[in-house]
């Protein structure tokens, strides 16, 4: 697009206070840093509702939003509209692009920007003087505006291209909640034949992992204690065992004792020794003491528990999980932009779908509703509805 036939205004939602509805309103257009060749101007096409819009509303992440009125949402998809007079971008007008929310404007200098893989094959460090890490970088719709608005500045280096198979508002799902859990099961560590667990496997995040998990190979269990969550993962599930034949079990924890599960699979797997039963690693996704033990008791010695929750109360860690039966215990954040090139890759070859509900930009109200009622999958604000 001509930049002389951008409008002057754009739409967006704007957050005026904690704790507050989500205002539609008219802003000038975002225009460019002096000097920042990474820059690109962007129409966004799909904007996905994260839990971490939650809590931030909620003043639950404190010093974020640095102020107000704040523009959320940190996982969109757009198409390039503009580009600086001495853009470096690697991207033209015209490209569609996934917008995650880290990195933009990284300092390029401290430790985790000079940071260089080792090799072609490590996907977890960019380098080139880029890392979603670095504490010094802006992250759309938490420290900087997001993507809940018709138009929006990003960093070239953050996005990726979004094949012709994968729709805007399938690529703005994948942005968070498709990122966050690939790298989380990347950072289980596990080969083909493998079992890993996704405590929450009917949310935004759980979802998208069972099928991940699956087609990359791994036995799955997915745990979850509600009734929609449970009914969206389950027919998940039942898909990828009748039509592809990969190995996936959701279970009920309101019903199923951990324990009963972890014997389940030692027969399954012919093992007599307790030590040598349950999951080679498992992912806690809620906020929920519940779920962290839970799943901790369905790991085998020597599992590892990836954390991806942050509660703000914590959690509480078994010092005799840790040590009587070498439980690890690690976070997992986001991935690098390496790792969001080949997880949306591997979305397009495999067909990995996020299950959604769209809503025309002016009625996030009502998206937010619909969200704090737990009924699973991704909520998504998509830019050609109108009502």
């Amino acid at each position: 697009m001509d930049s002389s036939m951008l409008p002057n205004e754009m739409k967006a939602q704007i957050l005026p206070s904690f704790n507050a509805l989500y205002r539609l309103t008219t802003l000038p257009l975002p225009s460019f840093t002096a000097d920042s060749p990474h820059e690109m101007l962007v129409r966004v096409l799909a904007a996905s509702y994260c839990h971490t819009d939650l809590v931030l509303a909620q003043g639950q992440m404190p010093p974020f939003p640095p102020s107000f009125p704040h523009i959320g949402c940190h996982e969109f998809s757009g198409v390039v509209v503009s580009l600086p007079e001495h853009s470096s971008s690697q991207y033209r007008i015209g490209d569609r692009v996934g917008v995650p929310g880290r990195s933009f404007h990284p300092c390029g200098k401290c430790f985790e920007c000079s940071r260089e893989p080792d090799n072609d094959k490590n996907i977890y460090v960019d380098g080139g003087g880029y890392s979603v890490y670095c504490a010094s970088a802006g992250n759309h719709g938490i420290s900087t505006p997001g993507g809940f608005r018709e138009f929006a500045i990003v960093d070239s280096r953050q996005v990726t291209s979004l094949p012709d198979s994968i729709s805007a508002v399938q690529g703005a799902s994948l942005m968070c909640a498709g990122l966050t859990i690939y790298a989380a099961i990347k950072n289980c560590g596990l080969e083909r034949g493998q079992k890993v667990g996704i405590m929450g496997c009917g949310g935004g995040l759980g979802h998208l992992g069972l099928q991940f998990a699956a087609k990359m190979g791994l036995g799955v269990i997915g745990v979850d204690i509600a009734d929609e969550p449970l009914h969206v993962s389950g027919e998940i599930a039942e898909a990828l065992r009748q039509k592809e034949g990969l190995s996936v079990r959701i279970v009920d924890a309101r019903i199923s004792q951990a324990e009963d599960i972890v014997q389940e699979m030692g027969k399954e797997d012919q093992r007599q020794d307790r030590g040598n039963m349950g999951l080679d690693a498992v992912i806690v996704l809620p906020e929920s003491q519940r779920a962290m033990d839970y799943g901790v008791s369905l790991l085998r010695a020597h599992g590892r528990c990836i954390l991806v929750s942050f509660p703000a109360n914590g959690f509480h860690i078994s010092a005799r999980d840790v040590v009587f039966r070498d439980i690890s215990i690690r976070g997992s954040l986001v991935g690098s932009n390496r790792m969001l090139r080949e997880m949306v890759m591997f979305a397009a070859e495999h067909n990995v779908q996020a299950r959604t509900k769209s809503y025309p930009l002016k009625k996030l109200n009502d998206l937010v509703l619909e969200y704090k009622k737990g009924k699973g999958g991704k909520l998504v604000i998509d830019m050609s509805l109108d009502d």
